[in-house]
């Protein structure tokens, strides 16, 4: 299963704590938010596969914060899962009226809510749940635990693997080295920050043998970006 980053906008932190549990439980990287304010000020810096966004938050609603993340092209495309406590057929129609893809009541068991997750995941076009995943002529294959440039196998280690399987998911999006240590490394364990850039020195000179070195980008003053795109312009 590909690493996607699922973002959960809660207020309450029983539930907000639980759902980053059942969550991680599955396989899934998540970052939490309190607020519309601290969910934006995210998104400001990385794009999350998935928002799971409850109705009541001390800011704003999850209502108008879906409504104003719809109207901006970059959000309009990204999932939403909607949280609430409101099981009313009106409050639904009003939930599915900003432009979330699903709408969960609670109480909800954790196991249906995995289940409507990956649907809504699966449901969506820019996910493909497929073991390769493929950038230019780069391929990760996530079962064979395998890394090609073309027909050449590439030696890499597992955490250079697991870098870049996030990365190749993640494409032309900016994240500093506190979000890559959670998303690679995981939050349980310390690693400091130094270590990311070592990492990225040793997976650019691994590409670098194949002409391949300006894929991993450094954005000054941010962190690093992985484009395909933009190495081909250069």
């Amino acid at each position: 299963m590909p690493n996607f980053i699922i973002l959960v906008v809660e207020d309450e932190d029983a539930i907000r704590e639980m759902l980053v549990v059942v969550l991680e439980q599955a396989g899934f990287n998540v970052h939490a938010a309190s607020s519309a304010a601290e969910a934006q000020r995210f998104l400001n810096n990385s794009l999350p596969d998935l928002i799971l966004l409850d109705w009541m938050l001390p800011d704003l609603s999850g209502v108008e914060f879906a409504r104003r993340l719809r109207k901006e092209e970059t959000y309009q495309e990204l999932p939403i899962i909607m949280l609430t406590a409101r099981g009313e057929e009106e409050d639904k129609i009003r939930g599915f009226s900003c432009g979330v893809d699903d709408y969960m009541t609670k109480p909800f068991s954790p196991r249906e809510l995995v289940a409507r997750l990956r649907a809504v995941l699966r449901r969506s076009s820019k996910h493909q749940w497929s073991p390769q995943i493929i950038a230019g002529d780069l391929v990760l294959d996530t079962e064979q635990h395998r890394l090609t440039i073309g027909e050449q196998n590439v030696e890499v280690s597992p955490t250079e693997f697991r870098l870049m399987q996030f990365f190749m998911t993640h494409p032309d999006k900016v994240f500093n080295r506190t979000q890559l240590l959670d998303q690679v490394w995981g939050r349980s364990v310390y690693i400091e920050e130094r270590t990311v850039d070592v990492h990225i020195r040793r997976l650019r000179k691994i590409l670098e043998t194949y002409g391949r070195e300006e894929l991993v980008q450094t954005v000054r003053g941010f962190g690093y970006r992985f484009s395909v795109i933009q190495a081909k312009q250069s």
